[in-house]
């Protein structure tokens, strides 16, 4: 275990696109970025995602003022990321490799120092392009890998597949997968590798042993990005930081939570009695966090939730003996590893704050929240909710007839209409795939 870790902070990108639909103005992220620029985080996720088509869509700003002005505010205190699809760039289209440079290099001359780039089905000839252009204009590159887990096949359908000749495959996301992965980006010239597990599916027992095989195997700093939507977030970044993580992703407390990341704040107090050293200004992130309070009232119409975790300063905070207790328990049975007692203590803990429970449907379903949220307002638009489960019981079918992509925007979001189109067609005496 390592005497220091750095800490990704993703409020105004990650955070804000979880929570409350991307709809920061520039005018409440300027509120905060004076805090920033004394808070120390390694780096600040502020751009790419949903932010430029947002800023555009919705608020009638301008994405390349939003990159510039956070740079100016923020003022090289903390190194800017931003998260870019690989030859899709912001967007859902392949662009040539003349558009690439121009806006890898427009990128980075505006404030970009690390570009995270990831491509939804880990095809790493789709990342080439992007890693060459932002290098030769001087950036960093950050490689991200992204988690999934294998299709859930119950017992009677592999029976049912090997009745018909089908071949229901063995496991193809296990430890082996991510790490051929990571060498193969590293090869390239990667910066970083990341993990990145944006449905929160990545369990405290494989975080564990995912961040092992990886800090063994591939030569450049490792970083775990997760969510709390199906209530692993808390407990698997622990065992990642026990078992040597180099960065973790957080957000600040009053944005974390729930489809978002895990709290800088608890990741603190966990690395508080781990002896590790985040570099981080515990009054500064006090300052954002009393801020962010209020934007968040200011975005009530697009917050979901509307769960506010108690105050919460590191500055001047003691915890009480419940969370004393808690915390102290969480950091002992994650360092013997024994992981699900981890996983107990996490949660926990994420109730005192106010965390909305995990996700029981998205952590069985084993599909993204994002995912499945689409699914169910495709249903409710048909009138056909209540073949939710049947649904979600096509799911591993139709994925494996795509041919078990990961399960990541926008693979994710295919895979999920076509399961909806295939049981709205079977209510109507049509075919399982049909063309329009």
């Amino acid at each position: 275990m390592s005497t220091s870790m750095s800490i990704r902070d993703l409020t105004l990108r990650d955070g804000q696109q979880s929570q409350f639909a991307t709809r920061m103005t520039q005018a409440q992220v300027d509120r905060v970025l004076p805090h920033y620029r004394r808070a120390g985080f390694y780096a600040m996720e502020i751009w790419g995602g949903a932010v430029p088509d947002s800023v555009m869509r919705f608020l009638g700003e301008n994405p390349w003022t939003r990159l510039q002005s956070i740079r100016d505010g923020v003022a090289g205190a903390s190194k800017l990321t931003a998260l870019s699809r690989g030859r899709n760039l912001f967007g859902y289209n392949p662009y040539p490799d003349s558009v690439i440079e121009g806006f890898c290099r427009n990128a980075v001359k505006s404030g970009i120092d690390i570009m995270r780039v990831f491509d939804a089905l880990n095809d790493v000839d789709n990342m080439t392009a992007t890693i060459r252009f932002v290098k030769e204009n001087g950036g960093l590159v950050d490689c991200a890998v992204c988690y999934t887990v294998d299709p859930h096949f119950s017992f009677g359908d592999r029976v049912s597949a090997f009745l018909k000749g089908r071949k229901v495959p063995g496991t193809l996301f296990g430890i082996p997968y991510f790490v051929r992965k990571a060498k193969e980006l590293a090869a390239l010239g990667a910066d970083m590798i990341t993990i990145k597990d944006m449905a929160g599916l990545i369990d405290p027992a494989t975080s564990a042993s995912l961040i092992r095989a990886l800090k063994g195997e591939v030569g450049v700093p490792i970083d775990l990005h997760t969510h709390c939507t199906p209530g692993f977030g808390v407990a698997s970044i622990l065992m990642a930081m026990v078992n040597g993580v180099d960065i973790v992703d957080t957000v600040i407390m009053n944005f974390s939570g729930g489809p978002a990341a895990p709290a800088y704040e608890i990741i603190q107090l966990f690395a508080d009695r781990l002896g590790i050293d985040t570099g981080v200004n515990k009054v500064a992130v006090g300052a954002i966090n009393r801020e962010l309070r209020g934007i968040r009232e200011e975005l009530a119409a697009f917050d979901q939730y509307k769960r506010f975790p108690p105050e919460i300063d590191l500055a001047d905070y003691r915890p009480g003996p419940e969370l004393s207790s808690l915390l102290d328990g969480a950091v002992e049975t994650a360092v013997a590893g024994n992981v699900d007692e981890t996983l107990r203590l996490c949660q926990r803990i994420e109730a005192l704050f106010n965390y909305p429970e995990p996700d029981q449907i998205v952590r069985r379903a084993q599909i993204p929240g994002g995912m499945y949220t689409n699914m169910m307002s495709q249903l409710k638009d048909a009138k056909l909710e209540h073949h939710l489960e049947e649904v979600l019981r096509l799911v591993p079918q139709v994925r494996l007839d795509a041919g078990v992509p990961p399960l990541v925007t926008p693979t994710s979001q295919i895979v999920g209409v076509q399961a909806v189109n295939c049981v709205v067609d079977r209510t109507q005496g049509k075919p399982f795939y049909t063309n329009v």
